[in-house]
């Protein structure tokens, strides 16, 4: 029993100072990943978190999809990890941890050959650009250990206008701070402020009559984030404001 106790101890060493090396500290947990695309990004503009053109909207390919687990119908877009290739002979030596931002959906498999993102499994369908940063190509799947950090974004939060006469959907970028957004309100300068309720993934909406209110007034919008601060950004959008185009906020 002394000679196991002594065995394990050197090996919980070893993972330790694996862990210090790396510049590592609590608060990780335990996922893998694989990536997908090209390196030009080209399949990963999108996707399901309702990003139009991860590029132009500030991300880069600095993205990736999440399984089931992660994605939690869409309610983690925006959220940013930190992400490192832990404890495989394909991890690229020296190469640290990135920082990407969560802006698709990597859905359950049918293959059991492919498995990853079925539940109840944490798995990262990287970018090819942010898979080979940490990770050989011949790898196809490694095992990582990730985070929740802090997402740095330049300028304010962006906030476009979508939708129709009776239906005003809004497209919610570039946030900085937690990244996740749990609650938007939206209001005019003749009106009280108005919850708006989730489209899909970083996508809110109001519809109606709420939509004939707010015509013809400045516009203002809370956006509130996972940790529960919010950010307020006070007629930020014109009286002539528009479909199509795109405004900016205060952000966090």
């Amino acid at each position: 029993m002394p000679a196991l106790q002594s065995c394990f101890i050197r090996v919980m060493v070893v993972l330790n100072l694996g862990m210090a090396a790396a510049g590592l500290q609590r608060g990780w947990q335990h996922a893998t990943a694989t990536f997908y695309g090209d390196m030009n990004g080209d399949e990963t503009l999108q996707g399901a978190c309702g990003y139009e053109n991860v590029i132009k909207q500030g991300y880069g390919l600095q993205t990736t999809a999440l399984s089931e687990a992660l994605f939690n119908k869409g309610r983690t877009c925006g959220a940013c990890f930190q992400i490192v290739c832990y404890s495989s002979k394909w991890c690229k030596n020296g190469a640290g941890a990135i920082r990407v931002t969560a802006t698709n959906y990597c859905p359950p498999s049918y293959d059991e050959k492919a498995p990853w993102c079925n539940q109840p499994r944490k798995h990262f369908d990287l970018s090819m650009p942010m898979f080979l940063n940490i990770a050989e190509y011949k790898a196809g799947i490694v095992p990582v250990l990730y985070r929740r950090v802090k997402c740095r974004k330049n300028g304010g939060i962006r906030f476009l206008l979508k939708g129709n006469q009776g239906w005003l959907l809004m497209l919610v970028y570039n946030v900085g701070g937690d990244g996740q957004v749990v609650g938007v309100k939206i209001k005019g300068s003749r009106t009280g402020w108005i919850q708006m309720e989730r489209n899909w993934g970083v996508n809110w909406q109001v519809v109606g009559d709420t939509v004939q209110k707010l015509q013809g007034q400045s516009l203002s919008f809370q956006v509130t984030a996972r940790n529960g601060r919010m950010v307020q950004s006070d007629n930020v959008v014109p009286k002539g404001w528009q479909l199509g185009k795109t405004y900016e906020g205060r952000n966090f």
